[in-house]
């Protein structure tokens, strides 16, 4: 699989759980120094996910995607998912390669309605900039050819890893609902390998 994000706080989950389980495993990094330790079964690739041959070359090999990307604890989203999105989609065009687990957030698109006031007022005001940001990249994957899967978690934490969790295409959350990135991790592995994952926005939460 290739994880894009890799350096980030879920993405680091996610590279350390793939490896635990036994997968190969490629990272597109701008910084290879922030991959950590590499490993037999650990391929680097210097590069953006802006840049299409830097991601064809990283593709090669991989059969799924895995992305994590996103702007941290920011604000302001710099059109990072509209920019990386397509570029993304057409990268794995070129390589033959058509799933895709695509980490995006709740309350983007059609979860906005599920979500309780509070997160609402937070959404719409300083995550106005990221969320719409998002959106562009949800439409564009959902517009593809790709076998994608959405995933979209609550406010997520530093917690441990539970493996006890929610998922569902619509969930009832009450209050800051949230969820640990290493759980986030886990559930993206896991719907990477599940076909009924394909075609549908998941909403992952404690």
């Amino acid at each position: 699989m290739l994880i894009l994000g890799a350096t980030g706080g879920t993405g680091k989950h996610i590279v350390a759980q793939a490896l635990e389980a036994g997968h190969d495993v490629a990272i597109l990094a701008r910084d290879p120094a922030k991959a950590g330790p590499s490993g037999p079964r650990l391929q680097v690739t210097a590069g953006d996910v802006t840049d299409r041959s830097a991601l064809v070359d990283a593709m090669r090999g991989r059969h799924v995607v895995i992305s994590a990307i996103g702007r941290g604890y920011s604000f302001k989203s710099e059109r990072l998912i509209e920019r990386a999105v397509p570029v993304i989609i057409a990268a794995m065009q070129s390589a033959g390669l058509r799933r895709l687990v695509f980490t995006s957030s709740f309350g983007v698109g059609d979860s906005f309605a599920d979500a309780p006031l509070l997160p609402k007022l937070f959404f719409s005001t300083l995550l106005r900039g990221i969320y719409a940001d998002k959106l562009i990249g949800e439409r564009a994957i959902k517009s593809s050819n790709l076998e994608w899967t959405i995933v979209q978690p609550t406010k997520m934490t530093d917690g441990p890893l539970t493996r006890s969790y929610r998922s569902g295409e619509r969930l009832t959350t009450h209050g800051s609902a949230s969820i640990s990135r290493a759980d986030v991790a886990h559930y993206l592995l896991r719907a990477a390998a599940d076909a009924a994952t394909i075609g549908k926005t998941i909403v992952v939460s404690n």
